[in-house]
């Protein structure tokens, strides 16, 4: 749907598997839902290090020839949204480099609120960039490094950035993750037989049979090696800022992110929203499919239906090619169609996770009153979204989010809707549960954990101009 977030990035490695280059595909196949743009895969068996990167989906990326040129018992992979740099094949991550150090990979989730501040420096000082990624920076700053270890190299690098990252790092014979002391993203860790595993999401670790240990802490740096596993905790602690909207939106249900259920936190968001603004209705509907898990809590809290009374078309691809004008005005039927049985003379609930700029939720809205719909009701599963976020996640503009500069109600007439209500955000903070207060949630507040660098005034800029 055009009226989202755009994901972010997947990240994943494996350390002391035969099949690393394999188990890691299958991994980043889970979270292909992170970023479709571009996917990656380097590994190294001790003595080399291989790396293969294309655009497009991972299952397009990846032939079975590409399994025999990567060979190694270690790998890390990345599937990539570009929320930081152009989306082309010179930024599809991993980034492999090899310097005084020697040769490192690294896969990056999120965004270094810094990387213009540095990157300028780094230039003046003579540095060339061959991407328009901030993870880039990254890897200057860990070449540039006097410190006489890997280790220290990299820390001393991670030491000058600031904002999100999560990070899977190779070199030749060990593997790294890394978590911001903030926590924005999530990073986990698992165990497949004796091969130490890290990834975005626990779906990833399901898909290969691997069993969850714990999450990678914030501000910790994790290294595996032959040695085994040993955590350090280099950096200052700093105030947790888990991103709520990986709750929210994010993530896959059947993950578990920052410690809980994504599918339990969804659910429990719906049956709050049901507290807070139900409304005689007929039938709850969600829009698919990040709309269900939070429909199938609303309907249980009002007592409702639930039913799906929207059909979702899972085959159009990102090239789907527009009609001639003539008959452009099917929209969004290209991916949705409403089961007119289902909603034809009812109140319906239309329930969704999110409305960013209104104007795929306007066009729902008519579909389904056109399929006979008596009212509609649209129901929304977190706050207003008033903010652009700065820590991984492409969002639109301020100027483009409609809630930033509407009220609910001219909101709710321009999407035609008979009423419209979001979840508060106490609801919000209800239902992820205790320690609530260590979730992110600037993009419905406005309030950013980690300043900006010397160069605010773009940033906010930034977020106040419309995109052309």
């Amino acid at each position: 749907m055009l009226d989202k977030f755009k994901d972010e990035c997947g990240v994943f490695g494996i350390f002391g598997n035969p099949e690393a280059a394999n188990l890691t595909y299958l991994g980043l196949y889970a979270l292909q839902h992170r970023g479709q743009e571009s996917a990656g895969i380097v590994t190294a068996d001790g003595a080399r290090i291989r790396a293969m990167r294309a655009m497009g989906h991972v299952a397009d990326a990846f032939d079975e020839q590409a399994f025999h040129d990567l060979p190694g018992h270690l790998a890390i992979g990345h599937t990539r949204y570009s929320t930081a740099g152009e989306s082309r094949l010179a930024n599809a991550q991993p980034f492999l480099i090899d310097c005084a150090h020697g040769q490192i990979a690294v896969a990056h989730n999120g965004n270094l609120v810094n990387a213009r501040e540095l990157r300028d420096d780094l230039v003046r000082d003579g540095a060339i960039f061959q991407t328009s990624s901030d993870t880039e920076v990254l890897l200057h700053l860990y070449a540039r490094s006097k410190a006489p270890s890997i280790e220290g190299a990299l820390i001393d690098s991670i030491a000058q950035i600031r904002g999100a990252f999560s990070l899977a790092l190779l070199t030749k014979d060990r593997l790294i993750a890394v978590r911001d002391p903030n926590g924005f993203r999530p990073l986990a860790l698992g165990q497949l037989g004796d091969a130490w595993i890290v990834c975005s999401e626990t779906c990833a670790l399901d898909l290969i049979g691997a069993t969850y240990v714990r999450d990678i802490e914030p501000g910790e740096v994790l290294m595996i090696s032959d040695g085994g596993v040993r955590s350090i905790k280099p950096f200052p602690p700093s105030q947790l800022s888990q991103c709520v909207f990986e709750h929210v939106y994010f993530a896959r249900p059947d993950s578990y992110v920052f410690g809980r259920s994504v599918n339990d936190v969804r659910t429990e968001l719906g049956r709050v929203l049901a507290r807070e603004a139900g409304v005689p209705a007929d039938v709850v509907v969600p829009i698919p499919d990040s709309g269900v898990c939070a429909a199938t809590g609303y309907a249980e809290e009002a007592k409702l239906p639930l039913r799906m009374g929207l059909i979702r078309n899972h085959y159009v691809g990102r090239t789907f090619i527009q009609p001639q004008q003539s008959i452009r005005h099917f929209g969004v039927k290209v991916k949705l169609n409403p089961v007119r049985s289902i909603l034809e003379g009812k109140r319906v609930v239309l329930l969704d996770d999110s409305l960013v700029r209104g104007t795929t939720s306007r066009k729902i809205v008519k579909m389904v009153k056109a399929a006979g719909a008596s009212e509609v009701h649209l129901r929304i599963s977190c706050p207003p979204t008033i903010s652009p976020c700065f820590y991984g996640v492409d969002t639109p503009s301020r100027a483009e989010l409609i809630a930033s500069t509407h009220s609910i109600e001219e909101i709710r007439k321009y999407v035609g809707a008979d009423s419209l209500a979001y979840l508060s955000l106490e609801g919000l903070r209800s239902a992820v549960g205790t320690g609530h207060q260590s979730y992110c949630t600037s993009c419905y507040t406005g309030v950013y954990p980690v300043a900006f660098p010397r160069d605010e005034h773009a940033y906010l800029q930034l977020a106040l101009k419309a995109v052309d």
